[in-house]
Formats: structure tokens, C-alpha cells, sequence
């Protein structure tokens, strides 16, 4: 099982009666990310969820909100859409325009360093995105690649405007400050200030990314990289990649001067330069422009698609004469005249650090305090928990239930490896308890469909065909039940109902209705009865003076008792009519009475031939005369039963 979709409770809830929960994008500090369905308006969106245990703190909340109507405020193809933002019991959400795709990080992290015609296609559409956002008088303050979106249908979108501010809220304490250090610029490391320059700081830095492959600041600690910021001057990018061009080589060091009034004033003014440049270089963006919300496709989806391969390396790019002003000449000089300042603003920076105001940001809740969660599946709780523990993070066991992991043993974790959490945050670590149980009920009397749904409930498979016998109740009725351990052992019997677990197997038993009874009816049709429900019969012979001959008298038990079965033999007494009996000779020369009291005996009916008279001396004639002849004949045999004649005589 997926263990980190299935132990999160919004999988497959409905928020606000309106967006059904499907599946989980990302975790961040802040916030959850879902894919959703909008049930309302039948489409996809992307469902942002503020954490729960930040619910009550007001300026999260503020913050949360502010997202939501900072970028509800802006209308523009390269920024990403707010729909909604709502409340639903204690849950904070908005919801955003559902982008699949890419972040600029993962391409970033495929292919290193992106040619100049991907770079000026992407850098084009942030540049758009960010210049309305600046129109709007709103600052992102957190420009980074993994807030760059690259859409499957070809659209570059900046989103997460968790951080935003109006420009005119400009001021920022040290432990207030949420960019992430390699794009932070100095002004936020030294005074703690941010303004849409601030952006375009972040800009550079990431233009920079992307022609060489790498940050232009390395450090093994985040203060070293901050110090950097604060008093180095960015490198030419053609420094590290000789085929940047030296219009791109200016674009990056004036949108990374250190002074924010030496930058571009915002994304506008920094668009307007690079656009100049692609007409320079005689380069066009593969930008797909506005979309229509719920279009699948832009019109230049074929080409767009594109942005994403890896272009061919330019072998040569055009140069081209400016008629502006050498900027490089003009950062340079400014370069060596700032050098001077290098050693107050360190102190500065130190006092700041000292004082707890960035590093008490940077690793109590800032980026350094991430760390990512490490894979624990297949493992004992106490090989889990010092996994954990190497990595700052504290393990909570909950015990669960599975068919497939056995007991002791981690199934997964929430949240799921890979992702990136503050130090000591408590990581839940699924252990086994191995597979769950269920109560069945008295299954006997049930129909065997009826029986498989409540055993499949349960996980408990029904191996093969049913055994089927002859049975009182209806045709597909369950006679017994029996479950065999999934850990081996004896079956047991779950007739009258049983616990199980989960992968266990059961066999049934199943009626197929009473045996035909044939009784009476002749050989052959008792025969061919029992051939057409699959049994066989044996025939014994006997006589019988009440069933006629050739007829079935009675059918026979089952050898070791119970039910038939098919393909037993079910023996058959037929009847072959009355036994024969000799008529005896002694019988002439009896009197009437004595010759039918003898051959009564015998089974016989007798027909004296004289009425039992009486004379009128008195003498009863049946001992007066005798049997002079029988018919049959004295000495033969006939049935049982038969009438025997007598002739008599005086």
C-alpha cells in the first residue's frame, strides 16, 4: 500500500462540500499542497492546505490570507491563479490553478546548465509574471526556482506568493526574513529591508543558475554565503561558461548590484533590457502566452512543449553594437569604488549575526532548519528512530495494520521520505502489527455469494471451487465454511462463524439441493434421475409383495454417512416382485380347515372351493371334506400371495 497517501485523512475528503481531495503534491513549511476536483465547476485545481498545528497562530493565518489576495490581485498568464480561499472548521485553504509539470529546480537538476535560447524563453515569462506582479505594488520576496512552473502544455507560470508584501510595507526584522539564502539579497542580510529590487536581485542570481550550472556563492555555511551577498560583486557568468554572451554577462551583474538604487528599479524595466537583448542576439522566446483557464492546450502547444529539452548548444551567438552606455565599464568601476565599505559592512553582518537576527532565522525556521526525511520502510522502530535522530528529527511510532509487511517491521512514514522538514519536527513511523482481524457471522444458511462478499470484506480469499453436496436446503446454500491461517496450521471450522485474518483462505461447502427421491419409480427412471444430477447407482434385487416388480423399493445410506455427494453411488433395492413358495403335497388329503390354515401360513390367499356350512347334525363342512386336488398343483411353486384353489371331497 501507499502508506503516506493512506495516512493522510484529506485523501478522498470533500473541503467546504466543494473540492474532493485526490492526491498529495507537496509538503511545505507552511502548507500542504493536494490535487483536487472542483465539484462545482468540474475541473482540477490545486488545493494549498495551512498545517494544522499553524491554525491558530494569527499571523500565519494573516500570512496564508495574504497569498491568497496578493496574487487573486494579479491577471497575468505567467502567474499561477488564485480561485478561492475559505475556511472549513479549522482548516485554512486556497485554491490555485492545477499546473502538471515540472519545477525550474528539476530541470535544472536534469540537465545543470540550460542553454541561452531556454534561458531567455524562461527568463522572459518570470520577468512578465513578476512585472504585473510589481505593477500591482506586490513583492514576492521568495524568487527561486522551485517557485518557477513549468507546465506540461509549454506555460511558465511564478507562483507561491506566501511571501508577498505591498511594496509599501518595506521593513522586515532580522528573524522575519523567509528568502532562501542563495537568492537573498544584501539589503535583507544587512538592513533587514526588502522592495522590488529585492526581486531582481533574486532574479540575477538565478539567471546566473542557469547559465553556468551553478550558484554564484558556495559556502559550508549558510553565514558564509549570506557574508558573500553582502560584499562580494557577483561574477560574469562567461567566466565560468564561455558562451554567455556579454549582454547577458551585463544583464546579471546590474540585477545583482549590491546597492537595490544601481538595479533595475523592478521586473518591468528588467524585461524591457532583456527583450532588447533577444532582438540583439536575434533569439526569440518560445513563450506559450495567455491561456484561457481550463484550455488543455495553448495554440503553440507543439512548440512550447519544447521548453523543456534540451535545446542544441549555440555554437556561435551574433554580436551586436549597443548604443547604451558600456555597463560593464560603468559596474566596474563602481566595483572597486565599494571595495572600501567591504570591512563596516561585515561588521555589520556579524553584528547582526551575533545579535541572533539571521542565524537565529535561518536555523530556527529558515531554510537551514530543513532537513530531509530519510527512507525507514523495511526496518525495526529502533533502526527507524536512530535514522531520525541522525537527521534532528524525532520518531512517533503508530502501529497499523498490514497483509504483505510483517510484524515489527516500518512500513513508511509521514511525511514521506524526501521531504523536507524543520529540525526535532516529530516524523509518525508506520510500524506492522501485521494483518488486521475480523469477526465473521454464522455462515451456514447463507447463500455462497452472499458468504464470498463477507469473507472479501474481510481479505480473506475463497480458494477454488466450493465442495458441493446433496442437501435439504436450496441449491447454492452454504453447508459449512472453513479458514485456513495464511500462517499455516489445521483449517478451522467457520460454519458458525469465526475470527479471521486478513489473508487468510476459507473453503466452502455448498448445498445442491435434496438427492431426487426415486422411490417407486422403475429401474430405469430411478436411473436416469440420478445420472442427470452427476450420481451413480448401484441395484439390488429382492422380492416384495407390496412394490411391483421392477420398481425401486428404497434407496440405500452413504457409505460413512452424510451428505452425497456427486459421483457417488446410491444403491437401489428394486423389487422383482413376491418371493415364490412351494405349495405343499402334504396338503391332499387335509381336511378344508387344516389345508387353509397351512397354506395361510405360507403366505398364500386360499380359495377353499365349499363354504364354511354347518350341517344340521352340527358338523362345519371344512372338516367334513377334504382336499382332493390343488390348483397350482400340490408340490409346484407360486408367488406369495397367489391364490391357491382347492377341490374338496367327502
Amino acid at each position: 500500500m501507499s502508506t503516506s497517501q493512506q495516512a493522510d485523512p484529506l485523501i478522498g475528503r470533500l473541503v467546504d462540500g466543494r473540492y474532493r481531495v485526490r492526491a498529495r503534491i507537496a509538503r511545505g513549511g507552511m502548507a500542504t499542497v493536494y490535487v483536487a476536483t472542483d465539484l462545482r465547476l468540474e475541473r482540477r485545481v490545486a488545493l494549498k492546505v495551512m498545517h494544522g498545528h499553524l491554525s491558530d497562530d494569527t499571523v500565519f493565518q494573516s500570512r496564508f490570507i495574504q497569498e491568497a489576495r496578493s496574487a487573486a490581485r494579479l491577471s497575468d498568464p505567467h502567474v499561477v491563479n488564485v480561485f478561492d480561499q475559505g475556511q472549513d472548521g479549522e482548516m485554512a485553504y486556497l485554491v490555485m490553478e492545477y499546473l502538471p509539470g515540472i519545477t525550474l529546480r528539476e530541470l535544472l537538476r536534469e540537465h545543470r546548465r540550460l542553454t541561452v535560447d531556454q534561458t531567455l524563453t524562461i527568463m522572459d515569462a518570470i520577468l512578465s509574471g513578476l512585472a504585473a506582479a510589481h505593477r500591482a505594488g506586490i513583492v514576492h520576496r521568495d524568487v527561486k526556482p522551485e517557485n518557477v512552473l513549468l507546465a506540461e502544455d509549454g506555460r511558465i507560470k511564478i507562483g507561491d506568493f506566501g511571501l508577498a508584501r505591498a511594496t509599501t510595507a518595506n521593513t522586515a526584522s532580522g528573524a522575519q526574513l523567509m528568502g532562501t539564502i542563495a537568492y537573498l539579497a544584501p539589503e535583507l542580510v544587512t538592513r533587514g529591508t526588502a522592495d522590488a529590487r529585492s526581486d531582481i536581485y533574486s532574479l540575477g542570481i538565478m539567471l546566473y543558475e542557469m547559465l553556468v550550472g551553478e550558484q554564484p556563492y558556495k559556502g559550508e555555511q549558510p553565514m558564509q554565503i549570506a557574508y558573500q551577498h553582502a560584499t562580494d560583486s557577483v561574477p560574469r557568468p562567461s567566466a565560468k561558461n564561455p558562451g554567455v554572451p556579454e549582454q547577458l554577462d551585463e544583464l546579471v551583474l546590474w540585477s545583482t548590484e549590491r546597492e537595490p538604487g544601481d538595479r533595475p528599479l523592478d521586473a518591468g524595466a528588467m524585461l524591457e533590457r532583456l527583450r532588447a537583448i533577444e532582438k540583439e542576439l536575434g533569439l526569440a522566446p518560445q513563450v506559450a502566452r495567455a491561456v484561457a483557464v481550463g484550455t488543455t492546450s495553448p495554440p503553440n502547444a507543439a512548440e512550447s512543449r519544447e521548453l523543456t529539452k534540451v535545446l542544441p548548444q549555440t555554437a556561435s551567438l551574433p554580436s551586436a553594437t549597443i548604443d547604451e552606455p558600456d555597463n560593464a565599464a560603468r559596474l566596474r568601476t563602481r566595483t572597486r569604488r565599494r571595495t572600501t565599505r567591504g570591512a563596516w559592512i561585515l561588521v555589520l553582518v556579524l553584528l547582526l549575526a551575533g545579535g541572533a537576527g539571521f542565524t537565529g532565522w535561518y536555523f530556527g525556521s529558515g531554510p537551514g532548519s530543513l532537513v530531509a526525511v530519510p527512507d525507514i520502510s523495511g526496518r525495526s522502530f529502533a533502526d527507524a528512530e536512530a535514522l531520525l535522530t541522525e537527521q534532528q528529527l524525532r520518531a512517533q511510532a503508530q502501529e497499523v495494520t498490514d497483509r504483505e509487511i510483517p510484524s515489527g517491521t516500518t512500513v513508511g512514514s509521514d511525511p514521506a521520505p524526501g521531504e523536507r522538514l524543520d529540525k526535532e519536527t516529530v516524523v509518525t513511523v508506520f510500524v506492522s502489527i501485521g494483518p488486521a482481524t475480523h469477526q465473521i457471522p454464522a455462515l451456514a444458511g447463507k447463500s455462497a455469494d452472499e458468504v464470498r462478499a463477507i469473507l472479501e470484506q474481510a481479505f480473506v480469499g475463497v480458494a477454488g471451487d466450493p465442495e458441493r453436496q446433496f442437501a435439504d436446503p436450496a441449491n447454492g446454500t452454504v453447508l459449512g465454511a472453513s479458514v485456513i491461517p495464511r500462517s499455516g496450521g489445521d483449517a478451522i471450522d467457520c460454519t458458525e462463524g469465526c475470527t479471521v485474518y486478513e489473508g487468510d483462505a476459507a473453503t466452502l461447502v455448498v448445498s445442491l439441493g435434496p438427492i431426487p427421491d426415486v422411490t417407486g419409480d422403475s429401474r430405469s427412471q430411478a436411473q436416469r434421475a440420478l445420472d442427470g444430477v452427476g450420481l451413480k447407482s448401484s441395484v439390488t434385487e429382492e422380492y416384495s409383495n407390496s412394490v411391483a416388480s421392477g420398481n425401486v423399493i428404497a434407496m440405500g445410506q452413504r457409505d460413512g454417512g452424510g451428505n452425497w455427494r456427486p459421483g457417488d453411488t446410491v444403491p437401489l433395492r428394486v423389487s422383482i416382485g413376491p418371493k415364490p413358495v412351494e405349495i405343499p403335497g402334504n396338503v391332499v388329503g387335509m381336511s378344508i380347515r387344516d389345508a387353509v390354515k397351512t397354506l395361510e401360513a405360507l403366505g398364500f390367499q386360499v380359495n377353499a372351493g365349499i363354504d364354511d356350512g354347518t350341517l344340521p347334525l352340527g358338523f362345519k363342512y371344512w372338516d367334513i371334506y377334504k382336499v382332493r386336488a390343488t390348483n397350482p398343483k400340490a408340490g409346484t411353486t407360486a408367488p406369495q400371495g397367489s391364490t391357491i384353489t382347492l377341490t374338496p371331497t367327502l
